[in-house]
């Protein structure tokens, strides 16, 4: 099974919730475009956190903290479809970079396309702040109208229940768990969360 988490902007929490989804699996991890801050990114966030988790290698590994499409550009670099290449592991978690509608390039290519060609179960991490509902309906209709219809939410930090209700209600969509906010991260913490989450998102996987 392969597993595409993507999220409704960018600093949502994408790369913990990867870390933490690797572990619950024993899934290996790829982030087919890294935009920026090379010497901590998100793929150095996995082992770090998750040292046993495998990671694949970056497809694009840009040098400047914009829009993939605009990093390729001040790189010299034209992002296609065709250069990703699937790793040869079934059991996979694959990072999308910012939300849905991140462009790759000028053509029109989206990070969301990525989940497309990999025929990939999704995973949207959401947070609670004003203007997520809307964000987050936004961001499920899109991938509605992409095929992608079992959407299993993941909601990253404090709850807010009228909010998480109203965005299950009209997306039709579940929230399968809750990480909670720490600011202290670490090793342990990720195998505490993943336990949490393990059974969730097993029972998530089944339905799809």
């Amino acid at each position: 099974m392969k597993l595409f988490i993507t999220s409704i902007d960018t600093n949502i929490g994408k790369t913990i919730v990867s870390s933490i989804v690797c572990k619950a699996l024993d899934y290996s991890y790829w982030k087919p475009v890294q935009s920026g801050d090379l010497h901590n990114s998100d793929s150095n966030k996995i082992k770090n956190l998750s040292p046993s988790t495998f990671i694949h290698p970056e497809t694009y590994r840009l040098t400047q903290p914009l829009s993939p499409h605009e990093s390729a550009n001040r790189d010299g670099i034209r992002i296609t479809l065709k250069k990703f290449k699937l790793p040869q592991n079934e059991k996979l978690v694959i990072e999308g970079a910012g939300g849905v509608m991140v462009p790759l390039n000028e053509f029109g290519d989206m990070i969301i396309d990525l989940a497309t060609i990999f025929e990939c179960s999704l995973l949207l991490v959401v947070k609670n702040y004003l203007g997520s509902i809307n964000h987050t309906l936004l961001t499920i209709k899109e991938l509605n109208s992409r095929g992608f219809k079992n959407i299993g939410l993941i909601l990253v930090g404090d709850r807010f229940e009228s909010s998480e209700r109203i965005i299950q209600k009209i997306g039709s969509s579940s929230i399968i768990a809750n990480v909670p906010y720490e600011e202290k991260i670490d090793e342990n913490w990720i195998i505490k969360q993943a336990s949490a989450i393990r059974k969730p998102l097993l029972d998530f996987l089944v339905q799809k």
